[in-house]
């Protein structure tokens, strides 16, 4: 039976949850459009279903390959694999995508993601050494080609630049409904037929998102008269042209390698001492404590901008970030721990929005995707680094280099906030309590 304490912690915070996305619908209720709305959700739908997509592989990956004969060090070979695909081919398929189209590329996504799906049926280390290498081309395209076809369209059918953040938040919001559909999903089908089978289900739902990309989605490019050489050339010059898109790089770096090492560490951080687990119960509900954490954030970001800017409003999370992720470094209390790891998943949540806004505001439009991943690979690296090393290093340790880490990319916001150039948006406008468009 699970501890009552953290059944009442996640019914508190999903009425937490609801209470922030009610007076984010209410509060700050803005005028847009019938079209943008139709707009919005032909993407969000699609960006829902390849983050399930996405989210189902994440429970089961490790058992699936612990459950074919491989050893810890073979399987740690194995993640460092993605992340280091990611890293190299991270520096061109940006390029190839703004050349030959974004949506072209996100097919692409859905191909390399379902191949790599596939490789899983198959017990031989070679063969899931190439999923890896697969997914991790199939990462690098998610976190560029599809939000760069977005912003394109945004700006394309001339949408107000400030409804692009009401985009962001509810793809952050919805990505955490669906995070915790997909890990009930996951443990569902994996019960039933074995840890393979939530990438089968992953599959099909990648076949879906690829064939409704295809089949209502428009091209569009960034310079397509240029080659691949010279649309990475401009993207460098664009990184040397405005010194605040390197920081903005800086600073998504730095935090998403936080973010991505505390993915490994939330675990055995909080893990009973004598190592229980209740059947994997609890670690799950602390998972659906962080994804519901992740929504309220989103809702919180929706709150603040009819006064603050979104620059200011990435300073203060990644300030409260710093501080609730420095949390294990002072404390040995697993109920202090866990605070911080709940404060922390709420930044997440006000993170996403928050710099999906700056990169819409001030990269260049022509390398986009080629830019987005350039900023992806420092990123990686540090992860690499990290988990390289995760066996030398105490989890104490691992949580200070990720708080220094956080603390910088609070300094490089600092900066932003004070040299901004073109904002990424000024406060939205609120509706009068008369008016009946609502398109929230």
């Amino acid at each position: 039976m699970l501890p009552p304490f953290y059944v009442g912690l996640f019914v508190v915070l999903a009425a937490l949850c609801a209470g922030t996305q009610y007076l984010s619908r209410t509060e700050t209720k803005v005028t847009t459009s019938p079209a943008f709305k139709r707009f919005q959700w032909l993407y969000l739908v699609i960006y829902y279903t390849v983050m399930c997509a996405d989210w189902l592989q994440g429970p089961y990956v490790y058992l699936l390959y612990t459950s074919y004969g491989f050893e810890k060090n073979e399987v740690a070979q194995l993640f460092i694999a993605g992340f280091l695909s990611s890293m190299i081919f991270g520096t061109f398929v940006g390029s190839i995508a703004d050349k030959y189209g974004r949506k072209r590329m996100c097919i692409f996504f859905g191909v390399f993601y379902s191949l790599s799906c596939l490789t899983k049926l198959i017990n031989n280390y070679w063969v899931l050494m190439l999923g890896r290498i697969l997914s991790g081309i199939a990462t690098s395209l998610l976190f560029s080609a599809f939000e760069s076809w977005m912003v394109y369209e945004h700006n394309k059918n001339g949408f107000n630049p400030e409804w692009l953040s009401l985009t962001f938040s509810l793809a952050t919001f919805g990505n955490g409904i669906v995070a915790i559909l997909a890990g009930l999903m996951a443990t569902f089908v994996a019960r039933l037929f074995g840890y393979v089978a939530p990438f089968m289900l992953s599959l099909v739902l990648l076949i879906t998102a690829t064939i409704l990309v295809n089949a209502y989605w428009e091209e569009n490019y960034g310079d397509s008269r240029v080659n691949i050489s010279e649309t990475f050339t401009n993207a460098v010059q664009a990184l040397k042209t405005d010194w605040r898109i390197p920081l903005l790089g800086c600073i998504q770096s730095f935090f998403e390698a936080a973010m991505y090492t505390f993915v490994f560490m939330w675990t055995p951080a909080l893990l009973p001492s004598d190592g229980s687990d209740e059947d994997g119960g609890l670690m799950g509900l602390i998972f659906a404590c962080f994804m519901v954490c992740i929504m309220i954030g989103s809702s919180i970001f929706v709150l603040l901008l009819p006064t603050w800017s979104v620059e200011r409003i990435a300073r203060l999370l990644l300030a409260i970030a710093t501080a609730a992720l420095s949390v294990p470094y002072f404390s040995t209390d697993p109920t202090f721990i866990l605070i911080g790891f709940l404060v922390f998943e709420m930044c997440c949540g006000m993170y996403f929005p928050s710099m999906g806004t700056m990169r819409g505001a001030y990269i260049p439009e022509q390398q986009r995707a080629a830019v987005m991943n350039f900023f992806r690979l420092p990123m990686n690296f540090l992860v690499v680094v990290v988990l390289l090393n995760v066996g030398y290093l105490s989890n104490t340790m691992v949580f200070l280099i990720s708080t220094l880490w956080l603390g910088t990319a609070f300094v490089g916001q600092h900066v932003l906030v004070n040299n901004p150039g073109n904002r990424a948006q000024a406060p939205l406008p609120l509706l009068e309590p008369e008016t009946q468009q609502t398109e929230m």
